[in-house]
């Protein structure tokens, strides 16, 4: 029998990723039973396969399946929400009952704002079927292209791969009706010699399978190992650094997460300024920086919609240097008398066209750093950080790699290091290794880096 898109006990057993046109029958199906004033409703599903491995053996390989819906119905400014993960009828009319009750036993929100009418979005294809229909066989044979080069090499892996397909979305009581399905792979590895000397790393991400060679990615985890074996100590201080994407991933998505007006109004932000005033409008790093947001970029496709359905537009962040936007609730926006500006769901920084290899030959003396790792907020005010080099860190003399030095603990800001470039690369996807977003992110050439003192870690 094939199920109907309005039968929704048989949808509950069906498959976790719903076409648009099923998502949308079983929430018009969720909203006929709301009798709140005002009523939204959320689905996501998922589906997703990994496998592990550590020491040169795969150790657990599973599978998961997800699938979830939020009601959230509103008196006046009295909220309740409720989630569930049953979609047969009596279910569905049990989670806006439940959604109800709390919202009326609930006290005001001061800062609800009504939901939003119907909204038109930008096209977004984050969706790709080589991604969705990967199996477990050719996610053990990707994972097994790694595995037979570090054990020929006497090398020891331990990695970690992880596909998703998946889909989000959501209908109002005021017509709104939003959908995005996506796919994404994530391969990391980490890679050490056999006395446990020299350490590298690699990770990463795509939408579109297709593109993920794990032997190329083990290939370069594997020559930073080896080459850092035998690290040197070098004095702490202030040098000329070049920055590998992964490493610059991390310091950077510390700015991304603070482009935000209210906190910037309030004089709790980098962007903040005396007397009530922002730095929106000024210059605060180097004008070679640009940073944007675009759902539609085929390198980092993203949902074209934020969680509250307000679309995603193409958005310039920091353009040549100046700040041009920050990102406004609906709630703040309406207060200040602003129009709300969603936080981004990707970010690019521009580049160059120079590769990482052009960097390294252009620099006298330096550091290249591969990887950052534990970063810790210093002082929210100034977006200062500190942390640890990892997983292969050298000094570089008259445009080559000399020798391995030992890890070292930082002390600095995105914004101070952006304002100390000397060169941008070209772009490339990298995943984060704090918080596992993608980002498009150019390698880049920083002077006077702060390191503070030595770290024994490899």
């Amino acid at each position: 029998m094939t199920a109907k898109p309005t039968d929704h006990k048989l949808l509950s057993s069906m498959a976790t990723i719903l076409s648009e046109a099923e998502a949308k029958a079983l929430l018009t199906k969720v909203l006929s039973y709301s009798k709140a004033d005002e009523c939204e409703v959320n689905i996501s599903g998922e589906e997703r396969g990994n496998i592990r491995y550590a020491r040169n053996e795969v150790s657990t390989s599973g599978s998961r399946t997800n699938q979830n819906l939020v009601v959230q119905s509103a008196f006046g400014k009295k909220v309740g929400t409720a989630t569930i993960d049953e979609f047969d009828d009596a279910s569905l009319q049990k989670v806006v009952r439940r959604a109800e009750e709390l919202a009326r036993l609930a006290p005001e929100n001061p800062e609800y704002v009504s939901v939003l009418g119907p909204q038109t979005y930008l096209k977004a294809n984050g969706f790709f079927p080589s991604t969705a229909n990967l199996t477990p066989a050719a996610r053990a044979e990707a994972v097994a292209k790694s595995l037979e080069l570090t054990r020929a090499a006497n090398l020891t892996a331990a990695g970690f791969m992880d596909d998703f397909r998946g889909y989000q979305a959501m209908m109002n009581s005021k017509g709104l009706f939003a959908y995005y399905p996506s796919t994404n792979v994530n391969f990391s590895l980490t890679v050490r010699t056999a006395d446990g000397k020299g350490s590298g790393y690699v990770a990463k991400g795509y939408s579109d399978v297709a593109k993920l060679d794990t032997a190329a990615a083990t290939r370069i985890a594997m020559q930073k190992a080896a080459a850092s074996a035998d690290a040197k100590a070098l004095e702490p201080g202030k040098y000329t650094v070049i920055l590998e994407p992964t490493a610059a991933a991390v310091m950077l998505e510390q700015l991304f997460f603070s482009m935000d007006a209210r906190s910037a109004d309030e004089g709790r932000s980098f962007l903040s300024k005396p007397g009530g005033k922002t730095k929106l409008g000024e210059k605060i790093v180097d004008s070679r920086v640009t940073i944007y947001s675009d759902p539609t970029n085929a390198e980092l496709p993203a949902a074209p919609w934020s969680g509250d359905g307000l679309p995603q537009p193409k958005n310039v962040w920091i353009d040549k240097g100046v700040v041009r936007n920050m990102a406004y609730s609906r709630y703040w926006a309406q207060k200040q008398g602003k129009q709300p500006v969603p936080f981004p769901n990707n970010l690019i920084m521009a580049g160059g066209t120079a590769s990482l290899a052009d960097l390294i030959k252009g620099t006298q003396r330096g550091i290249l750093v591969t990887k950052l790792w534990y970063i810790r907020s210093v002082d929210p005010q100034t977006l200062l950080l500190t942390g640890l080099t990892r997983d292969g860190t050298f000094l570089i003399e008259n445009g080559k790699i000399k020798h391995a030095v030992k890890n070292f603990r930082f002390n600095e800001s995105p914004v101070i290091m952006l304002n100390n470039l000397e060169t941008l690369g070209k772009p490339e996807r990298v995943v984060s290794t704090e918080s596992d977003s993608n980002y498009l992110i150019p390698p880049m050439k920083i002077r006077e880096f702060t390191f503070s003192s030595l770290s024994d870690a490899v």
